[in-house]
């Protein structure tokens, strides 16, 4: 196996809108294409399954 040891970015398209992926050793991040913020969840949360938690905390905060 090649250990993710930098960050991979990769295109996705869902529906009509196109979001960057950024996976890397803390975990991953989806955001819209040209934009900055988005949606991140740290391995330890996906791993713990704490991750829909950790998802709808950020949103919340992000929210405000």
């Amino acid at each position: 196996m090649t250990p993710l040891d930098k960050p991979l970015k990769r295109e996705l398209a869902v529906g009509d809108v196109v979001y960057t992926l950024t996976i890397d050793p803390g975990g991953l991040k989806l955001t819209e294409k040209g934009r900055r913020k988005g949606v991140e969840l740290a391995w330890k949360d996906i791993v713990s399954g704490d991750a829909g938690l950790a998802a709808a905390l950020q949103a919340s905060v992000g929210g405000q």
